[in-house]
């Protein structure tokens, strides 16, 4: 077990509670509603589940501000309700892994309230607290996320406090030893509830620079937006001083520490940061996380060159670690509309799945990439979101890739019986799981039966990767474990291309089962329809 741990080529499938299934007609999903479809992701053919925030919070940014990281936030749920999950996808064959914020929390939190209240109580330095310059403006130039300057005036203390993201979620202070423990505290308090793992939310967030010193200008044509939007003025700073500090290292060696007293568990870091691809090898070295995953695939670049350039400048860069690799979460477009534009095929909905699935690596699937999902449009007056209706009209937010799941094609999809949190599309109806169940050509079909013929080659799980030149749009790789090599070869095209296979591959035989629209091998000649792959045994 030790040399193939259960997360090691693991596919990982992420639910957005609010948005998955809602059991009591609110119109927001909870911790009932999944247990009740948790059977459609277990015969998916995935190895665990990745559940998004669900503990107590004033919701301002839909759970990532966390005001009781032990407790479930009643719209969801009870602690009751979360074992009764627990139980449900163990006895599916599941693992079951939660998000974790440690960086910041709800200004609403116990500790934050006691720590604004004064400078001299028990916890005032539990948050970044700072006097402001003599002309009363904030202590530097950082910026928040999601607009405007990072910090917020205080009236008790008389100080500025750290946002890195909304106002409403004010910075922990990591460099406070107490923080540390606290923080080890509760992430130990749900390992002993039984859960398999944690999805670390912004892990390289925790700790800032205690000099206060400003972001440097980053000049205009290298402001490309990384989990934010390139017109968004936080793209015109270097974030040197704000996040990534050296001190991270040694509390996520604590934080492994502490999860090396468990059996079989494991720790995914999210990292955006000036280099991720960087940081993500070194927090993935011995001793610390598990795996590592960037917002590098979650961009709008689709080309054969920058995909094989980015997952080999990481695989050059960790020695030891092991790569998490997603194109869709509840923070980005979805992958299906972001890469395939408004007349993506079925086709390329699921070549996608195949694609990121071949990688070294393991995966994070997001709800509704088995359906082939769209990006939603969700109109102005029906956002959300925060950070959308900060930068619309450049920038929509996330509530388009948040919206619900559709499980049928009623007016509520399935989903609800009152009036959902976002709307349902008519186009996600129209796509629903049983209007897709029993269609062979369906995505979901598809789906499925890629992701249990993938489980059945150790090859694509665990092996070796080697990419292979082609030219666009071609992308080959090979992946190999022991004498089991597979080649792998994706048209990402909307077009049909022929291409010439190196001599050595001439004898590659043709695997057939995986459920994407196969290209054909003749001799050296490999003929790919649009958005095909061949999957082929190499001698």
């Amino acid at each position: 077990m030790a040399n193939n741990p259960w997360w090691r080529g693991a596919v990982i499938y992420q639910i957005y509670p609010r948005s998955f299934m809602d059991s009591d007609g609110d119109g927001i999903g909870d911790l009932p509603g999944i247990i009740d479809r948790l059977d459609h992701v277990a015969q998916l053919g995935v190895d665990a589940i990745w559940v998004s925030p669900f503990f107590r919070s004033p919701m301002h940014d839909y759970g990532y501000d966390i005001a009781d990281q032990r407790d479930v936030d009643p719209m969801f749920g009870t602690l009751a309700d979360f074992d009764a999950l627990l139980a449900k996808a163990h006895g599916l064959g599941l693992k079951v892994m939660i998000d974790q914020v440690f960086s910041h929390t709800s200004n609403e939190h116990a500790w934050f309230q006691e720590s604004r209240a004064s400078r001299d109580n028990p916890r005032a330095d539990w948050y970044v607290w700072a006097d402001a310059k003599p002309d009363g403006t904030p202590p530097n130039n950082w910026l928040s996320i999601f607009g405007g300057p990072a910090w917020k005036w205080e009236p008790r203390r008389r100080q500025y406090y750290l946002h890195n993201f909304l106002s409403s979620q004010p910075d922990l202070n990591f460099h406070n030893p107490d923080v540390q423990q606290a923080t080890l505290d509760y992430v130990r308090f749900w390992l002993d509830r039984g859960v398999d793992g944690f999805r670390l939310d912004s892990i390289n967030f925790c700790f800032h620079d205690p000099a206060l010193r400003d972001n440097p200008a980053k000049p205009e044509a290298l402001r490309l937006g990384r989990g934010f939007s390139p017109d968004n003025p936080y793209a015109f700073q270097y974030h040197w001083y704000n996040n990534t500090q050296p001190e991270n290292i040694g509390f996520i060696e604590q934080l492994r520490t502490l999860m090396d007293g468990y059996a079989d568990v494991a720790a995914l870091g999210e990292i955006s940061s000036e280099d991720s691809l960087a940081t993500t090898a070194e927090y993935t070295s011995a001793g610390r996380l598990h795996m590592g995953y960037s917002f590098e695939l979650l961009v709008d670049d689709f080309s054969a060159g920058y995909i094989r350039g980015t997952v080999e400048r990481l695989e050059a860069a960790m020695t030891e670690g092991w790569p998490c690799w997603a194109i869709s979460n509840h923070d980005v477009q979805r992958a299906v509309t972001r890469w395939g534009g408004a007349d993506a095929s079925d086709d390329f909905a699921r070549q996608m799945i195949g694609l990121v699935c071949t990688l070294r690596g393991s995966v994070c699937l997001y709800q509704g990439e088995e359906l082939g999902l769209p990006e939603a449009d969700v109109p102005f007056e029906k956002l959300r979101d925060p950070y959308g209706i900060t930068f619309w009209p450049n920038f929509k937010g996330r509530d388009g890739c948040r919206t619900p799941m559709p499980w049928t094609a009623d007016p509520g999809a399935g989903f609800t019986t009152g009036e959902p949190w976002l709307p349902i599309p008519d186009a996600h109806r129209a796509r629903s799981v049983e209007q897709q169940e029993d269609d062979p050509a369906s995505v979901l079909v598809s789906a499925r039966r890629f992701l249990h013929w993938r489980q059945a080659q150790p090859a694509l799980v665990r092996g070796d990767q080697q990419f292979v030149d082609a030219p666009e749009p071609v992308l080959a790789l090979v992946r190999s474990l022991g004498a089991d090599r597979v080649l792998a070869v994706f048209n990402l095209s909307a077009g049909a291309v022929d291409w010439t296979v190196p001599p050595e591959m001439e004898a590659a035989r043709a695997l057939d089962g995986h459920g994407l629209r196969p290209g054909t091998l003749e001799g050296r000649l490999l003929r790919l329809p649009p958005h095909a792959a061949l999957f082929a045994a190499l001698p």
